[in-house]
């Protein structure tokens, strides 16, 4: 533990030592002295702190210095009580404020602690209970705000980070502040208790124990309660003090005496004429002039002195170059080549749902489709651009995957989509489309239509989630694109933290973060998920010094992955597929050239359309039968007709016998040949 440490702990008992242990006088007029020290410290910290995280721990001095407080009130009562005595400190305010007049004192001294706990302990118990429900209720709406600014990409995710630990840590601060209050408001009802107490205990210990008459028990007591209950009441002022103005400013972007300089005495300076010209008319023409009229040249004085201040400001020459320097500037130009990965632009009649105000959502089921993204293919999917464009249609949005339009649509804003999925039964009146994510017939229909559409068993769905699947699955299809080299090391750098011995075997000795890319984005081009990051590593670790051919070792990948594949693919452990003749990955083996910057396959034309042919013919048998179109080849021919057959269908899966495993039960419905 720490010094410091040590030293609060120790502090903390001892405030606890002493309500139970008797304290010397000499002692308690240095821990009371120190009690108003560490008041007028709270209450400036209190005035200059601009951020109320600055004083984070605020609630628990709150806490602490309440004991210490009421520490000292039962100190000072025990002494008081017992000896008639309690020391210099006690004795010297209680002079002060009684200074001869015990009635007048005393009355002084009740209008004080009524002031604190009437006006200010509860005027500040009530602000930080409001501040506490506002700041609650509005969470929502800031986390909301936070992840539309990092989907628009105003923000980075370190900084929505930072912004979501500030919106959490202001709802536990003003939380904690709703409770702290309650420590102040006790402090003040029991030091009202208190006083009481020593008074008419006092009273009667003096007469009974000490045999003082009624008046000089009276006298004594009195002085030494009212001199007690200022050296606490003071501090507890103090504290008070400091709580409301924690919790009143919290519109507040600077300490308490710029704040006040600045919006009192600003720059409107016609106001301290206005006073001027009042307090000089009232101290002509009434009985008090001196104070009025000395008060009304001083507000005059701070009129010309602020009007002089503007006249000044305002002749100065602007600092910021014109609009034309601006633009001359080189960062200027740099700014413009930056090209976002993905972008999503829309016409002005959909702006309503991704804009936050009007009730869309578009923005939180972006935020879900990255997670999706991240769950499913382990890529962390770059932010998604907004952006609204008046060149297209109204209900027109189109998808760009660095800079180049891959898809566009259609919705209609107050309608909804209904898909027919084979089982739906009747008709509905409704405007003839196409789903734009996966090309099926459908029809825009009314909200009044929706509810039938949905009795006659059609899928309905709002305009926001058609734009979020096909938005869904267009980075699918190209997450390959999308994945680079800084992505790359941001991944491998998460897997540093737990495996960081397969790190340091392959990266960089074995292969760069280039040749690592291009396996991730070979394997995410036929939607691999990469999120196994550990076993693709170490596959790589194993065959990289075999060979450096970013093809074979993907292959190589896929086979370790088999238990994936498999658990993607394969239902019930039975598989349909259609298969390659002998005679067909004979001739593929047969046609594969390897060069320096890799190997890539030679087949005459009309052979390669022959093959491509057959295989179209197999897989319309094997959907007609409801099966997904799966061809199974040799390991060392997939690769290679699967590039063959990109030609046609990016669709087609092609798996080898080694990606699948030996428990599945392989069922061939069909054969490609020449």
């Amino acid at each position: 533990m720490k010094f410091g440490d040590l030293i609060v702990a120790i502090a903390v008992i001892a405030i606890i030592i002493i309500i139970i242990v008797p304290v010397p006088k000499w002692t308690l007029d240095i821990l009371l002295t120190l009690n108003i020290s560490l008041a007028l410290l709270i209450l400036l910290l209190s005035m200059y702190t601009e951020d109320v995280l600055e004083i984070s721990i605020f609630p628990s001095l709150l806490l602490l210095s309440t004991v210490y407080r009421l520490a000292l009130n039962i100190s000072t009562t025990r002494s008081i009580l017992k000896d008639g005595d309690a020391g210099k400190v006690i004795e010297t305010f209680g002079n002060f404020v009684i200074q001869g007049n015990v009635a007048v004192g005393f009355i002084v001294f009740l209008i004080i602690m009524i002031v604190q706990f009437v006006v200010i302990t509860k005027g500040a118990e009530r602000v930080a209970e409001v501040a506490a429900r506002f700041t609650l209720d509005a969470m929502p709406g800031k986390q909301m705000a936070i992840d539309a600014d990092l989907n628009s990409g105003l923000i980075t995710e370190e900084q929505a980070r930072k912004r979501r630990k500030e919106v959490q840590q202001y709802a536990d601060f003003y939380g904690a502040m709703d409770g702290a209050t309650k420590f102040v408001k006790g402090d003040a009802i029991a030091g009202i208790i208190i006083t009481f107490i020593n008074i008419g205990a006092g009273l009667v210990i003096g007469m009974v124990s000490k045999d003082l008459s009624f008046k000089e028990a009276l006298n004594k007591y009195t002085l030494l309660t009212v001199g007690d209950g200022l050296v606490s009441q003071i501090p507890a002022l103090l504290i008070s003090t400091a709580t409301g103005l924690v919790v009143t400013r919290a519109a507040s972007e600077s300490n308490l005496g710029r704040d006040l300089i600045d919006q009192l005495f600003g720059n409107n300076s016609k106001i301290m004429f206005v006073i001027s010209g009042v307090l000089m008319f009232l101290g002509i023409f009434t009985p008090l002039r001196t104070p009025y009229i000395v008060m009304g040249l001083l507000f005059a004085f701070l009129g010309y002195s602020m009007k002089k201040k503007v006249k000044e400001e305002s002749e100065e020459p602007p600092v910021e170059e014109s609009e034309s320097e601006e633009l001359r500037k080189p960062e200027n130009v740099m700014s413009l080549l930056k090209i976002d990965d993905i972008e999503l632009e829309f016409g002005y009649g959909l702006i309503p749902l991704a804009d936050v105000n009007q009730g869309g959502d578009l923005l939180d089921r972006i935020v879900m489709i990255r997670r999706q993204i991240a769950m499913e293919l382990g890529l962390v999917v770059p932010i998604v651009r907004l952006r609204d464009n008046i060149q297209l249609n109204p209900n027109e949005y189109i998808v760009k995957i660095k800079g180049v339009d891959v898809a566009q649509g259609e919705v209609l804003f107050d309608h909804y989509l209904a898909m027919n999925p084979g089982t739906a039964e009747g008709e509905l009146e409704g405007i003839d489309t196409v789903e734009p994510a996966f090309g099926l017939p459908a029809k825009w229909v009314t909200d009044k239509e929706r509810e039938k559409a949905e009795v006659l068993g059609y899928t309905v769905v709002d305009p926001p989630s058609v734009i979020a699947t096909h938005l869904t699955e267009i980075i699918k299809e190209r997450a390959f694109e999308l994945i680079g080299r800084q992505d790359v090391k941001m991944l491998i750098d998460n897997v540093r933290e737990e495996y960081p011995a397969v790190i340091d075997e392959v990266v960089p000795k074995l292969l760069s973060l280039g040749e690592i890319q291009k396996v991730l984005s070979n394997l995410l081009k036929e939607q691999i998920s990469i999120r196994d990051m550990v076993t693709i590593l170490e596959t790589l670790a194993d065959y990289a010094t075999i060979t450096k051919d970013t093809d074979l070792l993907t292959e190589y990948v896929r086979q370790r992955l088999s238990g994936y594949i498999t658990n993607k693919y394969v239902d019930n452990s039975e598989l349909k597929v259609v298969t390659l003749d002998s005679e067909v990955e004979e001739l593929i083996m047969k046609s594969i050239n390897q060069t320096e910057t890799g190997s890539y396959l030679s087949i005459e034309p009309n052979t390669a359309q022959t093959i491509i042919n057959s295989t179209l013919k197999s897989v319309q048998r094997l959907t007609s039968i409801g099966e997904q179109p799966i061809i199974l080849t040799a390991p060392i021919v997939r690769l290679y007709y699967k590039r063959l057959t990109e030609q046609v269908t990016r669709d087609l899966i092609v798996l080898s016998y080694n990606e699948i495993e030996p428990s599945i039960e392989v069922q061939s419905v069909g054969m490609v040949s020449l």
